[in-house]
């Protein structure tokens, strides 16, 4: 069959960003994309669609006959293959799977069985594991027969052979370097570091993160080992998370796709229920006004500074929340550091209260008003700094404990609850100040 002049070569699809590359090959017609795995062979091509995006990976795969689908899904890793058959519709998904030899299929089950949001879903059951009572050198000729089937095997896993219980680990390097007659029960480390198959897939990305592994095995409840979870995929979950939280704390819900993708009115779907929420949120500062509306016709210079004190409270709040949802997002900062965090935050918001409420006295004086209502304004300043910090630090912490995303303290959020009671605030102050 001749091949069209048109069809990119290897080289340049390899060179393509993610994205780019999904254009390219979801551009092709049927017969192009046929003329594609003739040219390159179907471990190639499950090389190129394995960087893709599963949800354009499984529109490639539709354009696809289900022999030559089924052979691209067999070339996959088991854990690319099953997110891809996963973002098929049922219809397809299950005759496509008939078509695939039976071991590649039942890995591809076995995966999907899991949820994709757990350590189970994102795993791969490919590892090398190798029995304890193996010398080195009996273990480096099993090694050379299992590498090719491995996905890492920079780790070596000790496992019972009867029951597959995890007893240990060692590292390539050690294996190699040591003496050939060495039973491996001698030179695994006992002490691995693990995660349940029914974890939270974000709590096995922190773990290769915090202890610097470049793969984590997953166990069931009996503590057999059923696959690992490697760095690259842990990084691609560590991305996607501060994604998502940095959507919620802009104040929108997360995109269930490609923002490049995303029609108008999915945007607005994701975005109303905030501006809603804000909206209804913001009511209450006006609430506010009309309850101080005396204080205000009284010393009407007040109301001068209501734009500035709004405005620093909510960036307070906003730096605040933005910081905390950040530490405890990277595991730095847990309930039990609530009290560390509160000192934490009085101790800088009284240095920037200080700050503010000195930038509040220059412009009281600049506007030429009355020397005790510039004192109000300061020391409404510095209450509400004080008081922004606090909210900000302490909310999201007293979210997670209820089990409720600390994410959703967004900074529009904050701001928003600061607004009203950093009114409050000030009109109480000036009551106090000014006698009112």
């Amino acid at each position: 069959m001749s091949q069209p002049a048109t069809l990119p070569d290897l080289a340049t699809l390899r060179a393509l960003p993610p994205r780019d590359l999904a254009d390219t090959l979801l551009a092709l017609s049927p017969a192009e994309l046929g003329a594609l795995f003739e040219r390159f062979g179907d471990e190639a091509m499950a090389e190129l669609v394995g960087e893709l995006d599963p949800r354009d990976a499984a529109r490639l795969i539709r354009k696809l006959s289900r022999p030559a689908a089924a052979d691209l899904l067999e070339e996959m890793a088991p854990d690319e293959a099953a997110d891809v058959v996963e973002e098929l519709p049922p219809e397809q998904a299950e005759p496509l799977l008939t078509e695939v030899e039976p071991d590649a299929a039942r890995e591809i089950r076995e995966l999907l069985a899991y949820p994709p949001e757990s350590a189970g879903g994102m795993m791969t059951p490919q590892y090398v594991a190798i029995s304890p009572d193996l010398t080195a050198d009996e273990a480096l000729a099993h090694l050379r027969r299992l590498a090719e089937e491995a996905e890492v095997v920079y780790y070596v896993y000790v496992t019972d052979p009867a029951t597959r219980r995890l007893l240990g680990v060692l590292s390539l390097r050690n294996l190699v370097l040591s003496r050939p007659t060495t039973p491996v029960r001698d030179l695994m480390i006992r002490e691995v570091i693990r995660v349940r198959a029914d974890a939270p897939r974000e709590e096995a990305a922190r773990l290769l993160d915090q202890h610097h592994l470049i793969a984590l095995p997953v166990v069931d409840e009996q503590d057999r080992l059923l696959g690992v979870i490697t760095a690259d995929d842990a990084a691609d979950v560590l991305l996607e998370e501060a994604g998502e939280d940095l959507e919620r704390v802009g104040g929108a819900q997360p995109l269930d796709e490609p923002y490049i993708t995303a029609s108008p009115l999915t945007l607005a779907r994701k975005r109303v229920g905030w501006l809603l929420l804000l909206f209804v949120a913001e009511a209450y500062t006006g609430t506010v006004l009309r309850h101080f509306a005396d204080e205000l016709e009284r010393v009407v210079a007040l109301a001068f500074f209501i734009p500035l004190l709004i405005g620093t409270g909510g960036n307070t709040g906003s730096q605040v929340v933005t910081t905390v949802i950040r530490a405890m997002a990277m595991g730095e900062v847990r309930m039990r550091d609530a009290f560390r965090v509160w000192r934490k935050e009085v101790a800088t918001a009284v240095l920037l209260g200080a700050a503010m409420a000195a930038a509040a006295l220059l412009r009281a004086r600049l506007l030429g008003v009355a020397p005790e209502v510039g004192l109000t304004v300061a020391l409404a300043a510095a209450a509400i700094v004080l008081w922004a910090a606090t909210v900000a630090g302490l909310l999201p912490l007293v979210l997670r404990r209820l089990g409720v995303d600390p994410a959703v303290v967004s900074a529009p959020l904050i701001a928003t609850l600061v607004d009203g009671t950093g009114l409050v605030i000030y009109f109480e102050v000036a009551r106090r100040v000014l006698g009112l």
